[in-house]
C-alpha cells in the first residue's frame, strides 16, 4: 500500500483537530440602561443554534464557538432587540449588552432561536404581537422546522406535536381544515375563533363560525394555537384560538420562491411567492395553484389562492400593513358510503352529481402605533366578502341517486367587517414589570343564505330553478357583536405572577325569512306545501371572567394554571337548514360554560422540551344530535364535563449523547391526550324520548389520541417519520353502538395511519418527498349528515408526493 492514503488520512485528522481546537468561549452580562441586570434574556449567535438565556444577575456563556464572524443578538421581553456583529478569534470573548425599553414583536432571529431549539413547536410568550399569554395553554408551530406535506396542508403532519386535537380527513387536498379540542366537534373548526394575522377568516364568527378557507402552509411562518383560555381577548368559543401567521417580507430588495408538487392521482401543486424590503415598503405576495383527481371517483378538485401585504413604517411611531387574500375552489364531491360498501371497497362512489365551490375575499388593515416606550397601540380592522355553494343530493347514502331527480342547492352569502383597538402598556409597581391590555372590538355582518331546487345534470351548476318561490327556505341574517376586554399580568416576585382578566359581551342576533315543508307521496309527487314566515332578534349581554397563575420555577421550568369562562351562540345552522337527515329543535338555547387548564412545561437548551398539563371543561346546554325514528334531532341535550390529560414531551437523542455536536440531531417526540368526555345532566325530555343516558360518551370524544415518531437530521438532510392512533369514539349523544343503515348514527372506529417525509437542501434549491398512509391502512374520520356526504366518508389510501423548492 503507498504511504500516500495514510499520510493524506493522518493529515487530515490533525486538520480536523487543528479546527476543533479552534473554538472559543463567549460571555457577558445583559443590563438595563440604569445598569440593572435582565434575568432570562435571550442571548443568540445568529443564524445558528447556539443559545443560552442569562441567569438572575444577567450573565450568559456560550461554550465551543468556532472561529468566525457572527452576529450576536440579545433580547428580552420589554426591552429592544439589540445586534451586535462579532469576531470570534481568540479562546475567550465578553460582550456586554444594554437593552433600553421598547415593546415590539419578536424578531425574526428569536424566532430562529425558538425553532432550533424546540424543532418545530414552541409556546407563546407571555406578552407577543399585542397579547397576553402569561399562564395560558398554548402552542406555536414554527413552519420553517417541521418536515412535512406542506402542499397537501396535512393537518395529522402539521399538528403533529399538538396534543389533543381530533382531526377530520374529509378532502384531498387540504382545502378546509377541521380540528377540534377535547371532545369538541372538529367540523371546520367552527369551536375555534380562527385568524389570520390576528383578524377573522371564518364565514361569521357567531353565527357561523365554520372555516371555509384555510391559508396555504406553504405561506405560512408560525400557526398559534390557544386553548379554551383565549375567551378574554378572542372571542367567547370553547375551543380557544388559531392564529395563522404569514411569513414577513424578506430583509433585501427582492426575493422569489417557487415550489413545485406531483403526487398520486393526478395531483399538482405550484406555489410562487415574491418579498423584499425596498426602504420603508415590505411587500410579501403569492399566487397558488392547486388540482387533482382525488383517492376516488368523483373527487376532482381546482383551487386558486393569492395574497398580497404591503407593510409600510411609515415613521419610527407608526406602522401600517394592509392585506388582501383571495381564495376559490371548485370541489366535486364523491359522497359517502355505508359499512358495508366501505368494508368491500372504500374507493368507491355512489354520488356523481355532488359539488362544492368557495369563492373567499378577505381585506384587511392593521395599524401600529408606538405612544410611547411604555404604550403602544395595534388596530386590526377586516371585511369579508365571500360565498359557498353546495349542490347535490343530500338523502341518505343508502338510497339510490336517480339521475332524473331535482339537486338541493344551499347558497350563502357573507359580508362581515369588524374592528379590533387594542392597547398595551407595561409599568413598574412594587419594583417589578407589570403589563395591561385593554381593546374593543365592534363586528357586523349580514348574511344570506337560501336552500332550493336546482337542476338534474351532473355538472356544478349553481343556479336555483325557481329563485323568487325557493322550495325549502330563504333567509337573512345580521349579527352585531360589540366586546370590551382587559387582562393584566401582575409580577408579584421575579418568579410568580398572576393574570386576571375580564370581558364584556354584547351580542344581537337578528334574522327574517321562511321556510317550507312539503309534503310527497309514494310516487315523488307535491301532496301540501306550508310557508312558515319568521322574524326573530335576540339581544344578550354577558360577562366572562379569568385567571392565570404562572411561577417559573427556573429559566426552564414554569407551573401554569388558568381559568376562563366560555360562550357560544346558537348558530345560523343551528336555526334553520331544510335537511332530509337532520330536524332542529326549534326552542335550542345558548351554551355556556368554562375551562381549567394545570400544567408544567420545561425546555432545556435544545435536547429536552415537555408540557404536561390537566384540563376541565364545563358544557351547560350542550347542543348535539341524537336519533328519532332514522332521522337526527339536533337540540340542548345538558350538561357534560370534558376532563383530561395533555402530555408532549420530545428528546434530542443525539444533542444528550454528544452536547458539542450541531449539524446532527436524532428526536424522539410524543403527544397524547388521555381525556373523558361524557354527559352528566340529561334534560328530562331527551332521557325520557331518546334514550340519552347520564353518563354516556359526548359525540366526537376520543378517549386516547396518540402522536409519536422520530425526527432526523444531518446536515442538509431531514426526515421525520410519524405515526398517529385515534380510538373509537361515538357520533352522537346516544352512543349508538349498532350499525345504522343510513351510515350517520354509528361509531368511527378506531384508527391508524403513518407518514414518512424527507427533505433535502442543495445551495438555492430544496428538495422534499412523502408517502402518506404508509401501510395504506383503510380508514374513515367522519360520518356526515350532509355534505360532503351523507355516510361515511373514506381517508384516503396511500399516496406519494415530491416536491421542488428553488429561492432566487
Amino acid at each position: 500500500m503507498s504511504l500516500r492514503f495514510p499520510l493524506c488520512l493522518i493529515g487530515f485528522i490533525l486538520f480536523l483537530c487543528n479546527v476543533y481546537a479552534q473554538r472559543a468561549t463567549l460571555s457577558g452580562q445583559v443590563q438595563t440602561s440604569d445598569s440593572k441586570p435582565i434575568a432570562d434574556a435571550v442571548v443568540t449567535l445568529k443564524g445558528t443554534k447556539y443559545y443560552v438565556r442569562t441567569s438572575a444577575d444577567g450573565a450568559f456563556v456560550l461554550k465551543d464557538i468556532p472561529y468566525g464572524s457572527y452576529t450576536l443578538v440579545a433580547f428580552s421581553y420589554g426591552k429592544e432587540l439589540l445586534e451586535k456583529p462579532i469576531i470570534v478569534s481568540s479562546s475567550e470573548l465578553t460582550v456586554d449588552f444594554i437593552l433600553g425599553d421598547l415593546n415590539k414583536e419578536l424578531d425574526e432571529v428569536v424566532v430562529q432561536s425558538e425553532r432550533e431549539r424546540t424543532f418545530g413547536i414552541t409556546r407563546m410568550k407571555a406578552v407577543e404581537n399585542f397579547g397576553i399569554y402569561e399562564g395560558k395553554k398554548t402552542e406555536v408551530v414554527v413552519m420553517k422546522d417541521i418536515t412535512a406535506n406542506l402542499a397537501t396542508n396535512n393537518p395529522r403532519q402539521v399538528f403533529a406535536r399538538v396534543p389533543s386535537l381530533n382531526i377530520w380527513e374529509m378532502d384531498r387536498a387540504g382545502l378546509q381544515l377541521s380540528i377540534g379540542a377535547r371532545g369538541l366537534n372538529p367540523n371546520r373548526t367552527a369551536n375555534f375563533n380562527t385568524r389570520q394575522n390576528g383578524y377573522d377568516i371564518a364565514a361569521e364568527s357567531i353565527g357561523y363560525p365554520e372555516s371555509y378557507y384555510t391559508p396555504p402552509m406553504e405561506a405560512l411562518e408560525r400557526i398559534e394555537v390557544v386553548r379554551g383560555a383565549a375567551s378574554l381577548q378572542y372571542g367567547p368559543q370553547f375551543g380557544g384560538m388559531v392564529n395563522f401567521v404569514m411569513k414577513k417580507p424578506a430583509a433585501k430588495p427582492f426575493e422569489f420562491v417557487t415550489r413545485q408538487t406531483v403526487g398520486s392521482w393526478k395531483f399538482f401543486n405550484s406555489f410562487n411567492s415574491v418579498s423584499g424590503t425596498y426602504k420603508k415598503l415590505g411587500y410579501y405576495g403569492f399566487y397558488q395553484y392547486k388540482t387533482g383527481d382525488g383517492w376516488r371517483p368523483n373527487a376532482d378538485f381546482t383551487q386558486h389562492t393569492a395574497y398580497l401585504a404591503l407593510p409600510l413604517q411609515i415613521s419610527d411611531k407608526l406602522k401600517i400593513t394592509p392585506e388582501y387574500t383571495y381564495m376559490t375552489y371548485l370541489a366535486h364531491q364523491p359522497g359517502g358510503l355505508t359499512d358495508t360498501e366501505f368494508e368491500e371497497d372504500p374507493r368507491q362512489s355512489n354520488r356523481a352529481r355532488n359539488w362544492m365551490r368557495v369563492n373567499w375575499n378577505l381585506v384587511a388593515v392593521s395599524a401600529e402605533y408606538k405612544l410611547s416606550d411604555q404604550t403602544q397601540l395595534n388596530w386590526r380592522n377586516f371585511l369579508n366578502l365571500s360565498s359557498r355553494d353546495a349542490v347535490g343530493n343530500l338523502e341518505r347514502i343508502n338510497r339510490y341517486d336517480n339521475p332524473s331527480s331535482n339537486r338541493t342547492l344551499i347558497a350563502d352569502e357573507f359580508k362581515n367587517v369588524g374592528s379590533e383597538l387594542r392597547m398595551l402598556h407595561q409599568y413598574r409597581l412594587g419594583g417589578q414589570q407589570n403589563h395591561l391590555l385593554v381593546g374593543a372590538r365592534f363586528y357586523r355582518s349580514y348574511n344570506l343564505k337560501q336552500q332550493g331546487d336546482a337542476n338534474n345534470a351532473s355538472t356544478a351548476d349553481f343556479y336555483f330553478l325557481n329563485p323568487d318561490n325557493l322550495e325549502n327556505s330563504d333567509y337573512t341574517f345580521h349579527n352585531t357583536n360589540v366586546a370590551l376586554f382587559a387582562e393584566n399580568i401582575f409580577t408579584i416576585t421575579d418568579k410568580f405572577s398572576i393574570t386576571p382578566g375580564i370581558r364584556w359581551e354584547s351580542i344581537s342576533t337578528n334574522y327574517t325569512g321562511y321556510y317550507k315543508k312539503r309534503f310527497f307521496d309514494g310516487a315523488g309527487n307535491l301532496v301540501y306545501e306550508e310557508r312558515n314566515n319568521e322574524t326573530q332578534k335576540v339581544p344578550r349581554n354577558f360577562v366572562l371572567l379569568g385567571i392565570g397563575l404562572s411561577y417559573k420555577r427556573n429559566n426552564s421550568t414554569e407551573y401554569y394554571a388558568n381559568f376562563s369562562q366560555n360562550y357560544r351562540a346558537v348558530t345560523f345552522s343551528d336555526v334553520r337548514i331544510n335537511n332530509p337527515n337532520i330536524v332542529i329543535d326549534s326552542t335550542l338555547k345558548d351554551e355556556k360554560g368554562y375551562n381549567f387548564d394545570l400544567g408544567i412545561r420545561s425546555s432545556h437548551e435544545d435536547w429536552f422540551n415537555y408540557d404536561v398539563s390537566l384540563f376541565y371543561m364545563r358544557y351547560n346546554n350542550r347542543i348535539d344530535l341524537i336519533e328519532r325514528n332514522s332521522t337526527r334531532f339536533r337540540t340542548n341535550i345538558g350538561t357534560s364535563r370534558h376532563i383530561g390529560a395533555e402530555v408532549f414531551a420530545e428528546i434530542n437523542l443525539w444533542k444528550l449523547l454528544n452536547s458539542s455536536s450541531i449539524d446532527k440531531r436524532l428526536t424522539v417526540f410524543g403527544a397524547m391526550t388521555v381525556a373523558d368526555a361524557r354527559y352528566v345532566m340529561i334534560r328530562d325530555e331527551v332521557e325520557r324520548e331518546y334514550n340519552v343516558k347520564k353518563n354516556n360518551f359526548v359525540a366526537f370524544a376520543p378517549r386516547l389520541i396518540g402522536r409519536g415518531g422520530f425526527t432526523f437530521g444531518w446536515k442538509n438532510w431531514k426526515a421525520i417519520y410519524q405515526a398517529s392512533y385515534t380510538s373509537l369514539q361515538y357520533s352522537d349523544a346516544a352512543n349508538n353502538d349498532n350499525r345504522d343503515p343510513t351510515a350517520i348514527f354509528s361509531p368511527i372506529y378506531r384508527y391508524y395511519v403513518m407518514d414518512l417525509s424527507l427533505s433535502y437542501r442543495y445551495k438555492f434549491l430544496v428538495f422534499e418527498g412523502s408517502v402518506n398512509n404508509l401501510t395504506n391502512h383503510a380508514y374513515f374520520t367522519r360520518r356526515a349528515d350532509s355534505y360532503p356526504g351523507p355516510g361515511i366518508i373514506p381517508a384516503d389510501g396511500r399516496s406519494f408526493y415530491l416536491t421542488v423548492q428553488a429561492r432566487f
